[in-house]
């Protein structure tokens, strides 16, 4: 598989929900199209949360990972 190069990380630890989702929404705004975004929480809630964020939005989920009481997101920003 090949190697996703982040163009920003937000850290989100110790946030519990909706401000993983806030934070998220916000960074996007400041992207470009086609960059990633790289969210890290440690919000059980933000699995569900960022799956369904994505949907909504159409920004795509990269990948979503359970790193076991850390999440980590990568979101490509498609428009």
């Amino acid at each position: 598989m090949a190697e996703i190069t982040v163009t920003k990380t937000l850290d989100c630890t110790g946030m519990l929900c909706p401000m993983p989702v806030v934070k998220t929404a916000k960074a996007m705004k400041e992207l470009s199209i086609g960059d990633i975004l790289e969210m890290i929480s440690t919000d059980p809630g933000s699995m569900p949360d960022m799956n369904a964020w994505a949907n909504q939005t159409k920004h795509e989920l990269v990948e979503a990972l359970d790193e076991g009481g850390k999440f980590r997101f990568k979101i490509k920003k498609t428009h």
